[in-house]
C-alpha cells in the first residue's frame, strides 16, 4: 500500500505528506509535479492510490485513463479547487475514484485516503452538495453500459436530450421548444425509457456517447434543479 502524490505546487505536496503520512499510517512513496513525472513514479513504485490535481499546472485529465489502462487496481483521489458538476462529471467518468476539495476539513481529506485504501468512494461535503443539486447518481456513471445497437429516437427527443445535456431544466426547455412543461416531462421520461437509463446523468452520457454534445462543455450547472 503506497500513495503518490500528484501535483505542481510544492507546498500543497508539503501539506499532504504531512496530513496523510502522520493521520492514515500509509506511506508516501513518490511525488510528482508532472503528467511525466506522475507515470514515472507509478511505473517505479507501483502505487495503490494516487491523489492528483489533474487542473494543476502540468497536469491534464486524460492522464488518468492513460494510468488506468496500464494499472487496472490503481485508485485516483481527485484534490482540486474546482467543484462544478462538469468537472466532477468527467472525472468519475475517466476513473476518478475519490474527490476532495482543497478547501474542505483536513478530516475529509484524510477519510477520502482512508476510506479510498478500503476500496469505497469518498466524496467530501462540497463535492456531495455539488452532486445532489446536479442530481448525478454516481453509480450510474458508466460509460460502458451504453451499446452501439441502434436507438429510435425522434427529432423533438433529439433536441430535448441535447437541451438537457446541455444543463437546461425542464422550464427553460419547454421557452425553448413552446411546449408545456407537461410535454417536456413526458418526453423526457420517453427518452430515458429508451435509452434505459435512470435519470439526467444517463441522458447526458448518452448524449456525450453519441456525440451529440461535447465532452467538455458545461454539461451541468450547479443553479439547475
Amino acid at each position: 500500500m503506497g500513495i503518490v502524490l500528484a501535483d505542481s505546487n510544492d507546498l500543497v505536496r508539503a501539506g499532504l505528506r504531512s496530513i496523510v503520512s502522520i493521520q492514515t499510517g500509509l506511506p508516501i512513496v513518490g511525488e510528482a509535479t508532472n503528467n511525466e513525472e506522475l507515470f514515472e513514479q507509478i511505473m517505479s513504485f507501483n502505487p495503490s492510490i494516487v491523489i492528483l490535481d489533474f487542473t494543476a499546472d502540468g497536469f491534464t485529465i486524460d492522464i488518468i485513463s492513460k494510468i488506468q489502462k496500464l494499472k487496472t487496481d490503481l485508485s485516483f483521489i481527485a484534490i482540486t479547487p474546482e467543484q462544478n458538476a462538469q468537472i466532477l462529471v468527467d472525472a468519475l467518468r475517466i476513473g476518478v475514484k475519490s474527490y476532495v476539495k482543497k478547501d474542505c476539513e483536513l478530516s475529509e481529506i484524510v477519510n477520502a485516503v482512508i476510506e479510498t485504501s478500503k476500496g469505497n468512494k469518498f466524496f467530501c461535503g462540497q463535492i456531495l452538495e455539488t452532486i445532489q443539486k446536479a442530481e448525478i447518481d454516481v453509480n450510474d456513471l458508466d460509460f460502458e453500459s451504453f451499446t452501439c445497437e441502434a436507438v429510435v429516437l425522434s427529432e423533438r427527443e433529439n433536441e430535448i436530450i441535447k437541451l438537457v445535456a446541455e444543463g437546461n431544466t425542464n422550464g427553460k426547455i419547454a421557452d425553448l421548444l413552446f411546449l408545456s412543461n407537461h410535454t417536456v416531462n413526458t418526453h423526457r421520461k420517453n427518452i430515458m425509457s429508451k435509452l434505459g437509463v435512470k435519470n439526467t446523468a444517463g441522458i447526458v452520457m448518452y448524449a456525450v456517447k453519441m456525440n451529440i454534445v461535447s465532452p467538455n462543455r458545461f454539461l451541468f450547472s450547479p443553479n439547475n434543479s
